[in-house]
């Protein structure tokens, strides 16, 4: 039923494809509501640009919208196909979204420009895995894993999932071109 995007299986890295109707949903509520995005932090509350360069909107979890029930809807299956990849996930304890999740917008030679993980200290210790969805087609604008020697592709509606660990530390391909991406956490419940 989806459309899959292959990495090697040993770079615990998935990818699937959501609807481009989900896209754009996303980028007019972002544009639409661009007064209340914030300046990306980095960690909880600080501001560097020289690390991260972007405006962020919340998303609340709880948000019912038929668009982002439909994009939520996708990221538990993909979850579930995530979880028949790699069985042993399947004896950990509840895991799912359950965080509110943030819409990016990157402008040209914006990014997150350093390497980082998604859980580099104590108070993201339930995080398991992460998401995150290319918005738009960005030639120059993947997603780089340090360890995988991969760069994935941002291409419109790829929804990439991945540990949080320090397995996976990552960086955003700063691109000449404007971004937009959701991302957000898969934590234990």
């Amino acid at each position: 039923m989806y459309k899959e995007h292959k990495f090697p299986k040993n770079s615990f890295i998935k990818g699937w494809y959501v609807s481009n109707e989900v896209c754009d949903f996303f980028i007019k509520l972002f544009n639409d509501n661009k007064n209340r995005a914030e300046v990306g932090k980095v960690g909880v509350a600080e501001i560097n640009e020289e690390v991260k360069t972007s405006l962020d909107l919340s998303i609340s979890v709880e948000s019912n919208f038929h668009l982002i029930e439909e994009y939520k809807n996708n990221l538990n299956h993909f979850i579930e196909l995530y979880k028949e990849e790699y069985t042993d996930l399947r004896e950990y304890k509840p895991f799912g979204l359950n965080e509110d999740f943030n819409i990016q917008y990157y402008k040209p030679g914006g990014g997150f420009k350093i390497w980082h993980s998604e859980r580099m200290n104590g108070m993201w210790s339930n995080r398991v895995l992460v998401f995150m969805t290319y918005l738009n087609d960005v030639s120059d604008g993947g997603t780089l894993f340090k360890y995988q020697k991969i760069k994935t592709p941002a291409k419109k509606g790829l929804t990439l999932i991945w540990p949080s660990d320090f397995t996976h530390t990552h960086k955003g391909e700063v691109s000449k071109k404007e971004k937009y991406i959701v991302t957000g956490w898969i934590n234990f419940l």
